[in-house]
């Protein structure tokens, strides 16, 4: 009998992944997007007591960041700013080619499915909803930012009514909680239905915005 959060390391259609399948007979399925220099590891410790009917699933990233860890965009040529939509578009198409795959071959329905993103992953996460809104049941952005030039895409709504979480540190030195607030701006100009936490913690999840996160994956999402 498997260990309540008992993880796999597997590999997938040249994915590298750590996977916690679901006790359930109609598993949901959950993307982890893990940030900069992160890895199919990192992101684990928000999903701890998150309910057995999840079959969650964290990818690594494709492309090897510096000093360590992975990217899921290929290191910018200049040190040009912030980050745009497209820069984090091929990583999207990958992620729902990859979702599509794995759902297929382990008879999970995933038509839609949720998504959990830290910093970088972050704002995959918010691309990933922008450019494939009907694919997103909900999303928890965590220490993250909407990429630039996505205003074109947010004018449109894309998000009417889609749930979303955003947890940031007011003293976060790398994001800076600025950032946060003008994402969450944008996700409601796109329509999303914003549930934010904000806490005197850098670059991380306070214990009080972890309880906040769990307790918005766990309830039920209004049709």
């Amino acid at each position: 009998m498997r260990a309540p959060n008992e993880t796999d390391l597997i590999t997938f259609q040249g994915w590298t992944l750590r996977v916690r399948p679901a006790s359930s007979a109609t598993p949901r399925l959950l993307l982890l997007l893990h940030g900069w220099t992160g890895d199919e590891d990192s992101m684990w410790v928000f999903v701890r007591n998150f309910p057995a009917d999840y079959w969650m699933i964290a990818p690594r990233a494709p492309h090897v960041a510096e000093p360590a860890g992975y990217s899921w965009r290929p290191p910018p040529s200049t040190t040009r700013g912030w980050p745009g939509l497209e820069d984090f578009r091929p990583a999207a198409e990958a992620l729902i080619s990859l979702a599509d795959a794995y759902a297929a071959q382990n008879q999970i329905n995933a038509l839609q499915f949720d998504v959990i993103g830290f910093s970088q992953g972050a704002a995959l996460t918010n691309t990933l909803a922008l450019l494939y809104p009907e694919r997103i049941r909900r999303a928890g952005v965590l220490a993250g930012f909407i990429p630039a030039h996505a205003e074109s895409v947010v004018e449109k709504r894309p998000l009417n009514g889609k749930p979303f979480f955003v947890a940031h540190g007011t003293l976060d030195e790398m994001v800076k909680v600025e950032y946060a607030r003008q994402s969450i701006q944008m996700l409601e100009r796109a329509g999303a239905n914003v549930t934010s936490c904000e806490d005197e913690v850098g670059h991380k999840v306070s214990a009080n915005c972890m309880r906040a996160l769990e307790k918005f994956f766990t309830s039920p999402v209004a049709q």
